[in-house]
């Protein structure tokens, strides 16, 4: 079997309308291009279409053989994200291929006098750039914000050059005035280091300098000096205040696993001063009835003692650790680093371990419904089964009902893309004592293969049974009765402890036994299968269970309809006082005749 090309029309029928940031690689594995999106599947599917794509953007396209999403809570932060990936990365067609607009940042010019200023866009000009910002609303408060705090200039350069005395900024308080040397060039150059400090997110460095400036001055008997500087710590602390709550501080890396039949994932968010800077999923190999505590540890002694990755401050994760105290003991005598583990989180916190819960069930999902992943399980599956080709239409069965009411049967079908959601079908049970399993799994069987003897359906290459011997034998039994002798069967049975990894197949008869390892992806493949169609048997049958229960037995009667219903319940104010009462009572409700009272009445108690 050849390897597989990217389908870009199935990817992108599997992905997320919420905001984020995509990512495009080669084949080689090398990434080609970040981007942002307000809504991911419309952003990704805008490469794609059939025309008014621009030269460049047809080049990258040509060579993507891979997209990895991160979902993200705002377009905001899938524009943070977007950019903190350009800089580590420099993808080679982000430089090609940019947003028309381009994001605001602020300049500290290279000058004599350096000035902070408001850009868009990073166009190159002498000095340092910080940024980008969500919007230009927040550069400004930022500015803003240090004009109070530093009172470094923020004119442009042909201003400063052409004052001969101080302007407006400067009567306010909102400039030193070093255009016309109203302040020495010592004491402006350090205002622009601590405005730069600032800018970089070195606040407790920041707050101990200016802390130990204003004590010298008080000490000098500089008193204006350390009152104006005790003034600018107080103003800073405010801010700092104000950012903690926004998230600008934090140090960890948020841990977010989820186990599902059929796979696992492992998702690394990496927070640094409060911003998320990166993140990826991670796929294990599934051992044997893992739980989510012991797939953490497992991951993160691995992932962190190899030395390879960055050790944070601390780690969220999503599930209690048993072994913590053994883990952060092994981490600090490998790299002599402390680390905390937490996993009951409030806040901030709490807004970060959600976000990496989230992109661990879209990131398995993607997997899960990936078209080469799919094709690798189905050749798996094909040797298991000894098929001379891998199968390409394979249906399950699944029965589901509450103490045997509102039963429904639900057949998924798997193509040679994954789930073909189109042609799943639910059938409705009737005539079949309640909670007879068996019969319903007949009854849904022969309706369905009748259509598939007719040739109104294709026959399937495999059939899949959920529920071991019992429900097997029903299959059999059907298929034999209509003929339907190329169509291989395969059951499904959990095992005593009904753990995933466990189950046994039977293998086109109920004496061919098979119990396969767990970490096999061909038992993923079946597991996968055989959810999707309890799922589905299980939302057809609530579907079914909640219509019933709203419905009004005076549906059934014969020229009842809406308006004579209303009427009928408004005088009696029940079903209940409607049957206690007698057919004259009956004909005196309004639109209801003395020979129409009397077929409501009969009907009612006919029984």
């Amino acid at each position: 079997m050849s390897q597989l090309e990217f389908d870009a029309k199935h990817f992108i029928s599997h992905l997320t309308t919420r905001p984020g940031v995509y990512r495009m690689y080669d084949k080689k594995g090398d990434l080609l291009y970040v981007g942002k999106a307000k809504n991911l599947k419309n952003r990704v599917s805008s490469y794609f279409r059939g025309a008014g794509l621009t030269t460049k953007t047809m080049a990258l396209v040509s060579k993507i053989d891979n997209i990895e999403t991160t979902v993200t809570k705002s377009e905001t932060e899938a524009l943070l994200l977007e950019q903190t990936l350009i800089k580590q990365h420099r993808p080679p067609y982000n430089i090609l291929l940019r947003d028309d607009k381009s994001y605001p940042y602020i300049l500290l010019s290279e000058h004599r006098h350096p000035a902070l200023l408001f850009r868009r866009g990073t166009k190159i000009e002498k000095g340092t750039l910080f940024g980008p910002f969500p919007s230009g609303t927040a550069v400004k408060e930022s500015l803003n914000t240090m004009q109070k705090v530093f009172k470094v200039r923020q004119c442009e350069d042909s201003t400063y050059a052409n004052r001969s005395r101080p302007c407006l900024q400067y009567q306010i308080k909102r400039c030193s005035g070093p255009c016309v040397g109203l302040i020495e060039d010592g004491e402006y150059e350090a205002d622009v280091r601590h405005a730069n400090m600032f800018l970089q997110g070195k606040n407790q460095q920041l707050n101990a300098e200016i802390t130990e400036q204003m004590t010298a001055a008080a000490a000098d008997m500089e008193f204006e000096r350390a009152a104006e500087l005790r003034d600018q710590i107080i103003q800073l602390q405010h801010i700092q205040e104000q950012q903690h709550v926004y998230g600008q501080t934090g140090e960890a890396d948020v841990l977010a696993c989820i186990i599902q039949p059929g796979g696992l994932c492992v998702h690394v968010m990496m927070v640094r001063r409060g911003k998320v800077v990166g993140s990826k999923s991670y796929y294990p190999k599934m051992p044997i009835e893992v739980s989510e505590s012991e797939l953490l540890s497992t991951f993160i002694a691995q992932f962190y003692l190899s030395g390879v990755q960055e050790l944070p401050k601390a780690l969220i994760l999503s599930h209690e650790l048993e072994d913590t105290e053994i883990l952060t003991a092994g981490i600090y005598e490998t790299t002599q680093k402390r680390i905390e583990v937490l996993h009951n989180v409030r806040g901030q916190r709490a807004r970060w371990l959600d976000l990496a819960k989230l992109n661990a069930e879209q990131g398995l999902q993607s997997r899960l419904a990936d078209k080469r992943n799919h094709f690798s399980r189905v050749a798996a599956l094909q040797k298991v089964l000894g098929f001379r080709e891998p199968p390409s239409h394979m249906e399950c069965f699944d029965i589901s009902h509450s103490s045997g009411e509102a039963t429904v049967a639900s057949c998924v079908v798997f193509g040679p893309n994954g789930p073909d959601k189109k042609r799943y079908r639910s059938f409705n049970i009737e005539g079949v004592e309640p909670g007879d399993d068996y019969g319903a799994m007949k009854q849904a069987l022969t309706r369905r293969y009748k259509r598939v003897k007719s040739g109104e359906l294709d026959a399937p290459d495999v059939l899949l049974i959920d529920g071991g011997k019992g429900q097997l034998t029903q299959a059999e039994t059907v298929l034999k009765e209509l003929g339907l002798v190329n169509i291989f069967l395969l059951g499904v049975a959990k095992g005593d402890t009904r753990k995933p990894g466990l189950e046994t197949l039977y293998i086109g008869s109920k004496e061919d036994e098979v119990v396969l390892p767990p970490d096999s992806v061909a038992l993923h493949l079946i597991q996968h299968i055989r959810d999707e169609a309890h799922r589905f048997a299980v939302k057809s049958h609530r579907r079914r269970r909640d219509k019933k229960r709203r419905h009004s037995a005076l549906e059934e009667i014969p020229g009842i309809g809406p308006g004579r219903r209303k009427e009928l319940l408004t005088t009696f104010g029940g079903y209940q006082e409607i049957l206690s009462a007698s057919q004259e009572e009956i004909a005196k409700v309004k639109g209801i005749s003395a020979n129409k009272a009397a077929e409501i009445y009969n009907h009612l108690h006919k029984n």
